[in-house]
């Protein structure tokens, strides 16, 4: 190549991924068209509303489009958290596997050092969770869990904006502390978070990612995205062998499925052309205001409440901490680096 010329430039939708899509919507037209499920998806059709949001979200931030999808169903239509789980475990497995396959045929950055050792984890903390766990966790502890968990990031978000969009990048990796890592946030996160509430897990490896690990946001994003895929599938078929869905939430997936295989992949394309701030204050704002609608819906109060808030200020304490330990990471790789 001569020095002058630039390199090529991938173009916006790579063409596996424009196979990817018909063969999915062909999928999606016999499934539901095919299958007569075509009343049921057309009836529900504030859902597939609420997941073009979602889906956005999904794709754009280190969030699952369960987090819109959990609320909607939970605050909203009234129905029990375990639906909201499940419908966000099968939502995320067709919006989150498009997102996917966007940001691997863009070739855009992943930290496979720390992604692949969390996958390992969550393959095996989420079965786990799912079998031995969440059967065991009533209903509000659900919605708590859940409400509290976002709320504490959504806080974090903004207490660490600057940290979080622009990392001072490690200059040498340790590949021994990456897989540790990441084992500990799959392996974690999968058995006590998203097998429980059908999300999280992607969050999480995002702030390891972007405050311990020191990538860049937009690689923190793109690695968070296939890590909730995979677990989001893990969590699917584990629930499904074990316990079965609920009708509830096919009769959901059928109106959103369509809308998310698509809302996904743009929010991933967003994601990587688009300030983040902006998106990341959006969420953030989106992640207080559910724990205030949930704890007024729920009518939360006494003792309740003031775990709730405890739980709340460790949560985002926990965030902070993290942040801290990247920087103790920065110091001492200064310290141990020789001066000119």
């Amino acid at each position: 190549m001569p020095v002058n010329e630039s390199p090529p430039r991938r173009p916006l939708f790579p063409r596996p991924f424009l196979v990817w899509i018909v063969v999915l919507y062909a999928f999606l037209g016999w499934l539901i068209v095919g299958g007569g499920h075509l009343t049921t998806a057309l009836q529900n059709w504030p859902m597939a509303i609420a997941m073009a949001v979602g889906s956005y979200i999904a794709g754009s931030t280190p969030m699952g489009g369960g987090t819109i999808g959990f609320p909607v169903l939970v605050l909203v239509f009234g129905e029990s958290a375990v639906i909201g789980r499940d419908f966000s475990f099968a939502i995320q497995a067709i919006g989150m596997t498009s997102a996917s396959v966007y940001i691997l045929s863009r070739r855009l950055p992943v930290a496979w050092s720390v992604l692949i050792p969390a996958m390992i984890g969550s393959a095996i903390g989420t079965p786990l969770g799912v079998l031995f766990l969440a059967p065991q966790v009533d209903d509000l502890f659900v919605k708590l869990l859940f409400a509290v968990t976002w709320a504490g990031f959504g806080i974090a978000q903004f207490r660490l904006m600057r940290h979080l969009l622009e990392p001072e990048p490690l200059a040498h990796p340790h590949l021994g502390f990456d897989c540790f890592i990441g084992l500990l946030v799959g392996f974690g996160g999968g058995l006590f978070i998203a097998s429980i509430t059908g999300v999280g897990i992607d969050m999480l490896l995002f702030v390891v990612l972007v405050l311990l690990v020191r990538v860049d946001a937009r690689c923190g994003i793109a690695s968070s995205v296939i890590l909730m895929t995979f677990t989001s599938i893990v969590g699917l078929t584990t629930n499904s062998l074990a316990f079965g869905i609920p009708s509830e939430v096919w009769s959901n997936w059928y109106a959103a499925a369509p809308v998310v295989a698509i809302g996904a992949p743009l929010g991933a394309l967003a994601a990587s052309v688009i300030p983040r701030g902006v998106t990341l204050g959006i969420v953030s704002v989106l992640c207080v205001a559910q724990f205030v609608a949930f704890c007024a819906a729920e009518r939360i109060s006494g003792w309740t409440l003031a775990a709730s808030l405890i739980a709340l200020a460790a949560t985002t304490a926990g965030f902070s901490l993290v942040n801290r330990w990247g920087e103790w990471r920065m110091q001492r790789l200064r310290q141990t680096q020789p001066s000119d």
